[in-house]
């Protein structure tokens, strides 16, 4: 069931998260976090940090759930950075069970607040992202409304990257492969699909259920596939051939419809 749009009076995006949204097992995972970016980031170097995905919203399961960061640099991440990152990862990852993985991804300020990622890295930043320290790039990005534009600049270039997913799964030789890959592709049909109906429901919301719902409000006809894609999103380990059936099916025609209801996404630098 889905409670709100997602969206405030002015039909702008409302902000995810807040910090005092994490659940109490997640607390200290967070906690740790700070003290091993400032550990590994001095303020030279990290202008500031962020959250995303279930941790805070408050949605998080102990032992499932994975823990989400940005980190926006003074400038464009180099190796030592990425070095930093992974050791933070690694660190967190083997100290905190409640968390299934840390993830952390790294951009330049600049890149982040550049005009070609106004409506793509911009709007996640401004809009899914909460702010752990430094100071708040949302200040200097726009409001942002449902609108077709952002549907295509965020995930209007699913038809460039499926040869890439495909030729990742024929690759996969074990099963912890397969699971991360299932796992990855799921979740990003399952959004892929919200945001191609989106601007017509004129809201948003991140939870993956939810957005199988929504999308099948549309497209009744493929709402059996998008529903398993959610689950497996949760839970790829449940589908261990849904992988390759989503790759050839649900993925072609949703990259095709994407192109002709909003277009594609625009080339990057």
């Amino acid at each position: 069931m889905i409670h709100g749009t997602g969206l405030d009076g002015d039909g702008c995006f409302r902000r995810e998260g807040a910090l005092d949204r994490v659940s109490a097992p997640f607390a200290p995972v967070v906690a740790a976090l700070g003290a091993r970016l400032g550990d590994r980031f001095g303020p030279g170097r990290l202008h500031s940090s962020y959250l995303y995905g279930s941790v805070p919203r408050g949605t998080a399961v102990p032992g499932v759930s994975d823990l989400d960061v940005l980190l926006a640099l003074r400038d464009g991440p180099t190796d030592a950075d990425r070095a930093a990152a992974r050791a933070v990862e690694d660190r967190l990852d083997a100290a905190f069970p409640q968390v299934n993985g840390v993830g952390i991804l790294l951009f330049g300020v600049p890149r982040l607040l550049s005009a070609p990622e106004r409506y793509d890295l911009g709007w996640f930043v401004a809009c899914l992202c909460t702010p752990l320290s430094g100071p708040d790039l949302a200040a200097r990005l726009p409001r942002y409304r449902p609108t077709s534009l952002l549907a295509r600049e965020t995930n209007g270039d699913l038809h460039h990257d499926l040869p890439g997913l495909r030729a990742k799964a024929a690759a996969a030789t074990t099963d912890a492969e397969r699971i991360r890959l299932t796992r990855g592709v799921a979740r990003r049909l399952v959004r892929t699909g919200f945001t191609l109906v989106m601007p017509r429901w004129g809201g948003w919301t991140s939870d993956l259920a939810g957005s199988a719902e929504v999308f099948g409000r549309y497209y009744p006809a493929h709402a059996e596939e998008m529903r398993a894609a959610a689950h497996a999103g949760r839970t790829p380990a449940a589908y261990p051939e849904l992988l390759d059936q989503l790759l050839s099916s649900l993925a072609p025609w949703l990259a095709g419809e994407y192109l002709a209801v909003h277009g594609a996404k625009a080339p990057r630098p």
